[in-house]
């Protein structure tokens, strides 16, 4: 069950929340759902682009389906289904405008990641839904102490964006910097407001873990939208 420190969590609004950035990106949505919904709460997932269908028996077909888990105190999943990858995309349109407005919380996997803990978004990422109100830029720690190439999707538009090479070895700096970048993941950010996941923070140190978050706080971002997840969290 997620732990999760940020304020909206706990505060009874209305939300739609898009997903950006690395691997993990699922998990952290999965999670965030299943403990908003054992509070009560209606939560609706599904993605802009592609992802995994849920092996929980929360993947909902239609709106009664979705109804149905809700009264169990379970999170939705909507979309469509690609039977050759397993994976969805973006749910029918009617299906989802129909439940957009008795959900309580909606959350939303905005782009892919292929695995990689750290991306830059190409030129058709995200894809945002349009009333989203706050973005969630998720990052693996360890993509630290590997190249670009070896842990970055798109490393060439990352080393473009950092002005390196795709061989040179991520930092603290690097990736605070991909993080940070409105050609990273604050891409077509605008008002919403912005949050960073950090995730798999037990791999490193103490020591190396407070080095981001002050790069990052540093930059302007808020402590308290910085979220040191670790595995199992």
């Amino acid at each position: 069950m997620a732990h999760c420190p940020f304020d909206f969590f706990t505060d009874r609004k209305k939300h739609t929340i898009c997903l950006v950035g690395g691997g993990g990106k699922t998990t952290v949505m999965y999670e965030l759902a299943a403990a908003w919904a054992a509070c009560g709460r209606k939560v609706l997932a599904l993605t802009s682009t592609h992802i995994l269908q849920p092996a929980d028996g929360s993947f909902a077909a239609d709106a009664v389906a979705v109804h149905n888990l809700w009264q169990q105190r379970r999170y939705a999943v909507i979309g469509t289904p690609e039977f050759a990858t397993g994976k969805l995309t973006a749910p029918p349109q009617d299906l989802y405008e129909a439940l957009m407005l008795q959900a309580d919380v909606i959350l939303c996997e905005a782009d892919g990641s292929r695995h990689q803990p750290c991306k830059v978004p190409a030129e058709h990422e995200p894809v945002f839904l349009p009333d989203c109100d706050m973005v969630l830029a998720v990052a693996g720690m360890d993509a630290l102490g590997n190249s670009l190439q070896q842990a970055c999707q798109r490393p060439q538009l990352a080393a473009e964006l950092l002005g390196c090479s795709a061989e040179k070895i991520i930092d603290a700096q690097m990736l605070a910097a991909l993080l940070l970048s409105e050609q990273g993941a604050r891409k077509n950010v605008g008002k919403r407001t912005f949050y960073i996941v950090l995730n798999k923070c037990d791999l490193l140190p103490v020591a190396q873990q407070e080095k981001i978050l002050r790069l990052l706080v540093r930059a302007g971002i808020d402590e308290r939208r910085i979220w040191l997840r670790e595995r199992g969290e």
